[in-house]
């Protein structure tokens, strides 16, 4: 299975998108998170594939729970708060450390996720500047808006991040592939073109 890590800076909803996602429902209460790790089927164009989806601690005194998670991950959905112009500024820093990690650019699957959509009339975060950062040539990821309150694109959010996958890093999805597809047709042989 491969690693999927939702990350960004303390309150902006990681763990409210994660769990929407993964039980369709929404709490009011915050608690920080140090770490939660969860195992997910998730079906793309008709298969399915077993993916750990990491909700990471975003409060700085637990950076070190976060640094460990980013070390390990193989995609990342990166968030911040429309209402949050400092959640935006710490997501372009938690990017580019992302990225230093690794020392590489191309090859890490990844999307800029701006959560608390239904907080509309308190966005602080212009989204035509977050989409020219995410269209520089530098960067080039999606963008996609959502809200963990009301459900709205929480779904897509994580199909998103498949169809990065199946562009930057393919191979994930070979170490994603359960043994068993169930009812599922049989795989067909590989072939090869000469």
């Amino acid at each position: 299975m491969f690693r999927l890590c939702v990350v960004g800076s303390g309150g902006v909803g990681k763990s409210s998108l994660t769990i929407r996602y993964l039980k369709n429902e929404f709490t009011e209460y915050y608690d920080p998170t140090l770490e939660e790790t969860y195992r997910k089927e998730i079906e793309y164009n008709g298969r399915l594939y077993e993916v750990e989806i990491v909700d990471t601690a975003g409060q700085e005194e637990y950076s070190s729970f976060r640094d460990s998670s980013v070390a390990t991950g193989d995609a990342f959905l990166v968030l911040f708060a429309i209402n949050s112009v400092s959640s935006w500024h710490e997501l372009k820093d938690l990017r580019s450390k992302i990225i230093q990690d690794r020392q590489l650019t191309s090859a890490i699957p990844m999307v800029l996720v701006g959560n608390k959509l239904d907080l509309e009339e308190e966005r602080e975060v212009n989204k035509d500047e977050v989409l020219e950062y995410c269209n520089s040539a530098d960067v080039n990821i999606p963008l996609i808006e959502t809200s963990a309150k009301t459900g709205l694109n929480v779904e897509e959010s994580f199909q998103l991040m498949m169809q990065q996958i199946q562009r930057i890093q393919p191979s994930l999805f070979e170490r994603a592939a359960p043994k068993s597809q169930g009812n599922k047709a049989p795989k067909k042989p590989d072939c090869l073109l000469v």
